[in-house]
């Protein structure tokens, strides 16, 4: 916690929407719902009237009914993200991505070369918007969880830096929600034992906390009430699984329409396992039904792999599995995740020993896209469909 607050967490406003908006300058200015059977993204226009991102279609057309409703163009986001992380590292290497719109920085090395944080993240700003066109919110302080909380803050296009004299000044006023691990169901419990503020949380006892929420929150609300976050911003730090979604809306679909999504899905996410040469051995299916429950189905491989025929049999027996929910409460949303990752240079080899670094047909397939574009080769089943999400 000594010196100076070298800690920025930069976020993306809005980021599906703005880069819709940068791309299309009928939309500036007006509400922008990027999504269809359920909302990606909402413009900050579109937010003013409710609208928000994991929303169900019907409700947000409800809410915000003259939005202008725009279908995903997932390669215009990877694009303009690649060109923000690029200014990112520009600045410094110490960087941690948390999505595809936002992350830590580590400055406190770039002090000498490019100023104090603060002017820093003033010029990350302004380059993002000049150079990529989309605004940039930053949040300045000693650590990562009270950068984040600035950020916050600091939306939408705008930067706040909190002095280090005064953390708990800036903190402790704030609702409780403001924390991580606080959802609907924790800040309820909170609010009901007279709790709103941070402020409020730091003055509880541990004890009085542990009893309602649990030992273990208990300490961590309280650590962070008093803005006690020792984590270092991580460089290099491998995610612990990939996956990709997308929304079906709320038309009922058949088996053959949802084995289809269930293909482009796996297809997408397996061709970025082995990109980034790694293998998994877990296959989750993610399903948002209908009457707005989720379900998870998982299954773990005795081998781990980044073979797309093995992946993709796992994921359709765990969709066969389901489909009685299915078929009886319908399905908004499928999502493919794959798990237990590990580096493809661990992977025991079995008899016949073939030390290719992958099947034939998959490293093919991956070779044309990767030189003409991941249109360029697709499943006949395919053609003609949009593609998933990426998480």
């Amino acid at each position: 916690m000594d010196g100076p607050a070298a800690i920025l967490h930069a976020d993306l406003d809005a980021f599906y929407a703005s880069v819709e908006q940068r791309d299309q300058p009928r939309l500036r200015g007006r509400p922008v719902i990027v999504g269809g059977g359920v909302v990606l993204a909402a413009s900050y226009e579109a937010r003013a009237f409710g609208g928000r991102s994991a929303m169900g279609g019907g409700q947000a057309r409800l809410l915000c009914p003259h939005a202008v409703w725009v279908e995903p163009h997932m390669k215009a986001y990877s694009e303009a993200s690649e060109r923000v992380f690029a200014l990112f590292h520009d600045v410094t290497p110490v960087v941690e991505p948390i999505s595809v719109d936002e992350a830590f920085l580590d400055v406190g090395g770039a002090i000498h070369l490019f100023g104090e944080p603060t002017s820093i993240a003033e010029q990350l700003r302004a380059r993002t918007l000049a150079e990529v066109g989309l605004p940039l919110s930053v949040g300045v302080a000693r650590t990562k969880f009270l950068a984040k909380v600035a950020s916050q803050q600091a939306k939408p296009d705008g930067l706040c830096a909190v002095p280090v004299d005064d953390e708990l000044g800036f903190l402790h006023p704030l609702p409780v929600e403001v924390l991580w691990g606080v959802g609907p169901v924790t800040a309820a419990k909170l609010h009901d034992h007279g709790i709103d503020t941070v402020g409020d949380l730091a003055g509880a006892s541990g004890a009085d906390l542990g009893g309602f929420l649990g030992p273990h929150a208990g300490r961590h609300l309280r650590a962070l009430a008093h803005n006690r976050d020792p984590r270092p911003v991580e460089v290099g730090r491998r995610r612990r699984s990939m996956g990709a979604q997308r929304a079906l809306g709320r038309p009922r679909r058949s088996h053959e329409e949802l084995d289809s999504a269930l293909i482009a899905l796996v297809d997408r996410v397996t061709r970025r396992l082995r990109r980034a040469n790694r293998v998994c051995r877990t296959v989750t299916i993610r399903m948002r039904f209908g009457d707005f429950t989720r379900a998870t189905r998982s299954h773990t491989l005795t081998e781990a792999t980044a073979q797309t025929h093995t992946l993709l049999a796992a994921a359709r027996g765990l969709l066969a599995a389901a489909m009685p929910a299915i078929q009886s409460r319908g399905l908004t949303l499928i999502g493919v995740s794959l798990g237990n990752l590990e580096s493809d240079a661990t992977v025991q080899l079995t008899l016949p020993l073939d030390r290719r670094e992958k099947p034939a047909l998959d490293a093919a397939v991956d070779r044309v896209r990767d030189r003409f574009g991941s249109g360029a080769i697709r499943r006949g089943v395919l053609l003609g469909r949009e593609e998933g999400t990426s998480v």
